[in-house]
């Protein structure tokens, strides 16, 4: 039985992932932050299936302990600050987690030993103010928030470390994934939970700001399996993964006022407070060279993971009442 050790495990992808690697038989143990509020709600349906072990990416001592007790085989970086908007207020916070946080744990790695395999988190905000359209593997990197910027370090600490010290170090550039697991903060999140709420009469709009925003949008549980496919090829490398199809906010927001009837014009407010300080127009992807290495493609349409995450809102609002 192969172990499997998840930073970030409590989020959407380490949710999604535990679950993928429990199906293959793993055993899956999962860092958490000591906390006062515990944050297992994701985790709930699998969590006695799941060995949970508190661990910090500030803290390079309980990296390196973690590693000794569970000798793990395989190890997915998805912990960070991963908020872009929390970025700009809380700037070193991200770049210690983000991007030192890391270092610490590949350096955990290479001391403890180096044949383990990891996965780190990339992203596609790490391309921002785009060079090239689409993104792939090798289009420069020009960041447009504090996050982007330690994503591009946590991305190039993990390529350093596979070259100097030969370690199978993985880097997937994963673009925007969603599910109804994601977080009330990200938008595509607030938009589901809104419709949901307003189409039950408990609210009456939803406040957004920059509707002409795109981003290539997939679903969060293909891209899970992406992260393993990875870690299962015969080299370690850097992926892009997406779907190669960009949207705008506001086609989110129409099918999904559109998939319970009503029309988005009539409850979307545009907010100037959400408007990022560098904003990214466009972000899309070719996932090309993952088509064809490993074998993936995204399964979720668009419109099938905007209706998933209204439903799924929808569902949670009606059982409360």
């Amino acid at each position: 039985m192969p172990t499997a050790l998840i930073t970030g495990i409590t989020g959407q992808d380490g949710s999604y992932l535990a679950e993928l690697l429990l199906g293959k038989g793993y055993q899956v143990v999962g860092m958490v932050r000591r906390s006062s509020t515990e944050t297992m709600e994701r985790l709930e349906h699998i969590q006695d299936e799941l060995l949970i072990t508190q661990g910090d990416l500030h803290d390079q001592s309980s990296m390196v302990a973690m590693i000794e007790e569970f000798k793990p085989d395989e190890v997915y970086n998805l912990a960070a600050q991963s908020f872009v908007p929390t970025s700009w207020n809380q700037p070193l916070l991200t770049g210690e987690v983000t991007g030192l946080g890391v270092t610490r744990l590949l350096e955990a790695i290479r001391l403890v030993n180096p044949k383990i395999k990891f996965y780190q988190a990339s992203s596609s905000e790490m391309f921002g103010k785009v060079v090239e359209v689409p993104q792939k593997e090798s289009t420069p990197l020009y960041p447009r928030s504090p996050y982007g910027v330690a994503k591009v370090y946590g991305h190039w600490i993990t390529i350093n470390y596979r070259e100097s010290f030969d370690m199978f170090a993985t880097s997937g550039i994963l673009f925007n994934h969603e599910s109804p697991r994601r977080g009330l903060e990200f938008v595509t999140r607030k938009i589901s939970h809104m419709v949901a709420k307003i189409k039950l009469g408990q609210a009456k709009e939803l406040r957004l700001g920059n509707l002409e925003s795109q981003r290539d949008w997939g679903f969060a549980g293909d891209y899970v399996e992406a992260m393993w496919m990875m870690l299962q090829h015969t080299h370690a490398d850097n992926f892009v993964i997406g779907t190669g199809k960009t949207h705008s906010v506001r086609e989110f927001c129409e099918l999904a006022f559109g998939h319970v009837g009503l029309n988005y014009e009539d409850y979307v407010v545009q907010d100037p407070r959400f408007y990022r300080p560098a904003e990214v127009d466009l972000l899309i992807s070719d996932p090309t060279k993952a088509s064809k290495e490993l074998g993936w493609t995204a399964k979720t349409s668009f419109k099938g993971l905007v209706e998933m995450m209204v439903e799924a809102d929808l569902q949670k609002f009606s059982a409360k009442k």
